[in-house]
């Protein structure tokens, strides 16, 4: 009957929405697969793609249990009940009983319908905890940035981010010398890794030998960081505490700020760092001064 069909279709669309997050992850894991592991700059690429993947399959669960759930609700208490009405070709209606069924069906029935319901509050709650996880990285670092009088100003991920932050600061600061572009923060901090190797080679090793970079493998790493969107770490954070002459400060939700530079007595780029903006993206963000401070919100 249809009331049937309207349960089935619940009950199955939770299911499929299960086998599509773990084909999600086969996928993920098997595009990982894919992209040699010392490979950094496609693998640090591959955070971009794999999060927008994330993101869109939990939208499309959430919209599709939402229509579905407003088409099921009027058909849903008469499917358990086992009454269903049905038109008549002359617009007449009658009541129609469904034939008599044992106790044992009955378990089964209704064994199936609770397992139904649970399939269906595991999946919703799969979509809330990744949205819960973001909030709550959101609100840990905006009570950290508000106790320095800040609040984050969203920088573009593009793979670019921690860079576009970084010029973000320093136009901030508005001083002649300190205005760099993203291409030349990025040249800059090759060409000092370059110049410094030996402060750098012993923080990158090759993931399939474990043995320190050879000199080409380097010189590969260098030119990513120079030329492509490869994505920005402590290393190169480190590099550009030396090109700048400044001290860095990295905040993050749930663990202690990161200095570097220390030896720079000027005020600290301060960039903040999150795992959860993108889903599996790290992404790094600016900052700027609150701008509704919480001493104000009496006056």
């Amino acid at each position: 009957m249809e009331g049937e069909t309207v349960e089935t279709a619940e009950e199955q669309l939770a299911k499929q929405h299960r086998k599509e997050k773990k084909d999600m992850q086969a996928k993920i894991q098997s595009m990982k697969n894919a992209v040699p592991k010392n490979d950094k700059k496609k693998r640090k690429q591959l955070t971009e793609e794999i999060a927008k993947l994330e993101a869109d399959l939990s939208q499309k669960h959430e919209e599709e249990f939402r229509q579905l759930k407003s088409t099921a609700d009027s058909k849903l208490d008469e499917v358990l009940n086992g009454v269903e009405t049905m038109k008549m070709e002359d617009g007449e209606q009658e009541d129609v009983k469904q034939p008599r069924v044992t106790k044992a069906q009955k378990r089964r029935d209704k064994k199936a319908a609770q397992e139904k319901e649970r399939e269906s509050r595991i999946a919703e709650a799969e979509v809330q905890n990744l949205q819960g996880v973001r909030h709550q990285e959101g609100l840990m670092l905006a009570e950290k940035l508000t106790q320095q009088q800040l609040q984050i100003k969203e920088i573009s991920s593009d793979g670019h981010c921690m860079y576009r932050a970084v010029e973000d600061q320093l136009a901030q600061r508005s001083k002649p010398g300190l205005i760099m572009s993203v291409k030349e923060l990025r040249s800059r901090t090759a060409e000092h890794m370059r110049g410094h190797a030996d402060d750098f080679l012993p923080f990158l090793t090759n993931p399939n030998t474990g043995d320190m970079y050879t000199t080409d493998e380097f010189e590969k790493y260098c030119s990513d960081v120079e030329h492509t969107a490869s994505w920005g770490g402590q290393l190169e954070l480190r590099a550009l505490t030396q090109v700048l002459r400044l001290p860095i400060e990295v905040i993050q939700a749930n663990s202690a700020t990161i200095k570097i530079g220390e030896e720079f007595a000027s005020e600290p780029i301060t960039l903040v760092y999150m795992r959860h903006a993108y889903g599996l993206g790290e992404h790094y963000n600016s900052v700027e001064r609150l701008k509704d401070p919480v001493n104000a919100e009496d006056s």
